[in-house]
């Protein structure tokens, strides 16, 4: 009898199941045979781990077995089109529907593969008929775009698959749309079983507290794009990828198109093979980007949060954070693009510029999924803000500079510990900043011949100028724009002023002598 697209194809798949994959896949049909039809699972697996083969399988197996058709919705069309081929290749005959979609032979099709509002449109105009849905698939299922689908499936048993089973919405828990949570295989037992690579961090401490949150719950583009476009802030990528990961095949995630068109211009300038990528690009320059990217060994891409998912480039051997998240997803699925394993590649490097692992711990910690999913709040309301990762920052100065001052035992002065003291001894605040300057000048003098060298050494101590003020106005409670940034300026002044002062006292007083003529 001739094949019809309804029927499942019976091939061998060329995808090996391994053992965990297997064990995940007995554990989600123990539920399919014991629980009720309308059962809302949600499985947890580590990107890389393989979810969308462990769902392509349960479909395949679902459909031989059972009567009634499968769903799998994903939020990108990317996804969309990478999770028809997967089913494909597991011997599953799939209907994408999408917005060019004709649907006139859906029903001759066992297994729809949709974009949630493409199928939601579909839906609510009543063009598709899934009364006789039986499996309900949702890939990346913690984005909250999904729940409005449900009511449309109250009969169906529905199988959620996730990295992170954590909503980006404080007020929309998973735990309210899902009955129960299966977390799978972690990412410290897939790096020892050689199914990931283990990831070597490189974390700055940087100074945050500019940055706002917006209605979303994560740092506004604006302000990040203000911090992050600074000359100082381009200069530390750029010297970050130069020390770490130079020559090496790197991702750098943004937040906003602007920032990173000036990461690439900064790179470019520098001679250093870039590109830059984000969601205006058309699937042309797409497709050009990502084949330059994956051809070319020491390729730069900077892009702008458009490759966190649906993206696969195991050549991939550094990924730089240019950027804060206050989501533990985002922060999970940018590393997760470098952890893919290939050939010899055991290790990959990641190199943190907003503080992320300061926030959200190591990557691959052994987080409890279990307890986050019955209890968010409480995991959330545990994450670090800036101020509080902030207090515990020692702020050196930079190597290049600090050779400058390389006369100086100690150039490190704690603001902190200084206002402590002189509050507790009922001293004016001012005497912080009297004690700052007098420090900083003293090691201008000591690397210095004379006083010219020395206001020449005080210009290079403006980061670290920065970084105090910074930290006395949250000391005094006081850290609007406008009074930190005329601090800083007055500090400077009264910097140059006091060495050109008192250069000739405090260059007797290091050295025993006067200085020269």
């Amino acid at each position: 009898m001739p094949e019809t697209q309804f029927e499942l194809q019976e091939k061998k798949t060329d995808k090996e199941l391994y053992s965990y994959q297997q064990g995940a896949i007995n554990q989600i049909f123990e539920k399919f045979d014991n629980e009720r039809d309308d059962y809302h699972l949600l499985y947890q697996l580590p990107t890389g781990g393989g979810k969308t083969v462990i769902f392509s399988e349960i479909v395949r197996q679902y459909l031989k077995n059972h009567s009634k058709k499968v769903l799998v919705m994903t939020h990108r069309v990317e996804l969309c089109n990478q999770t028809s081929k997967m089913l494909t290749s597991f011997g599953v005959v799939n209907k994408v529907v999408d917005s060019k979609a004709n649907l006139d032979d859906h029903e001759r099709y066992s297994c729809y593969v949709a974009m949630v509002e493409t199928l939601n449109n579909r839906l609510n105009d009543g063009i598709l008929d899934i009364s006789d849905v039986g499996l309900v698939i949702i890939d990346e299922a913690h984005y909250n775009s999904f729940t409005k689908l449900f009511k449309f499936f109250e009969n169906s048993f529905i199988l959620g698959v996730t990295a992170t089973p954590l909503s980006s919405n404080k007020d929309l828990p998973m735990n309210r749309n899902y009955d129960e949570l299966i977390p799978g295989e972690s990412i410290e037992n897939l790096i020892k079983n050689d199914f990931l690579a283990r990831a070597e961090t490189y974390q700055y401490d940087m100074g945050l507290t500019s940055l706002e949150v917006g209605s979303n719950g994560d740092y506004t583009v604006k302000s990040s794009s203000d911090l992050y476009t600074s000359p100082s802030m381009l200069n530390k990528l750029l010297e970050a990828y130069t020390t770490h990961s130079k020559g090496k095949k790197t991702l750098i995630f943004n937040n906003g198109i602007e920032t990173s068109i000036q990461v690439y211009h900064t790179f470019n300038s520098a001679g250093l093979p870039i590109m830059h990528l984000d969601n205006t690009a058309t699937k042309k320059q797409r497709k050009h980007i990502l084949k330059w990217f994956h051809e070319t060994p020491d390729a730069i891409l900077t892009s702008v949060s458009i490759l966190t998912t649906g993206f696969d480039e195991p050549t991939i051997d550094t990924i730089i954070l240019n950027r804060a998240t206050k989501s533990l997803t985002l922060y999970y699925q940018m590393i997760g693009r470098g952890s893919r394993v290939l050939n010899n590649k055991s290790k990959f490097t990641v190199i943190d510029l907003g503080n992320n692992i300061y926030r959200f711990g190591p990557w691959g910690a052994d987080l409890d999924w279990e307890a986050i999913f019955k209890s968010p709040n409480f995991y959330i309301d545990r994450i670090k803000d800036d101020e509080a990762i902030e207090s515990t920052f020692k702020h050196e100065l930079a190597e290049d500079i600090r050779s400058e001052f390389s006369k100086s035992k100690e150039t490190y002065l704690d603001i902190n510990a200084i206002y402590k003291e002189a509050t507790f001894s009922g001293e004016s605040s001012k005497v912080v900043l009297e004690k700052s300057i007098e420090q900083h000048a003293y090691i201008c003098i000591e690397n210095s011949e004379d006083v010219y060298d020395a206001l020449a050494l005080a210009k290079l101590l403006k980061e670290d100028i920065d970084n105090r003020i910074q930290v006395y106005g949250k000391c005094i409670s006081k850290s609007t724009y406008n009074f930190i940034s005329w601090l800083k300026l007055d500090y400077q002044k009264k910097l140059n002023a006091y060495l050109r002062e008192n250069f000739d006292a405090v260059f007797e007083q290091i050295h025993g002598h006067p200085p020269e003529d």
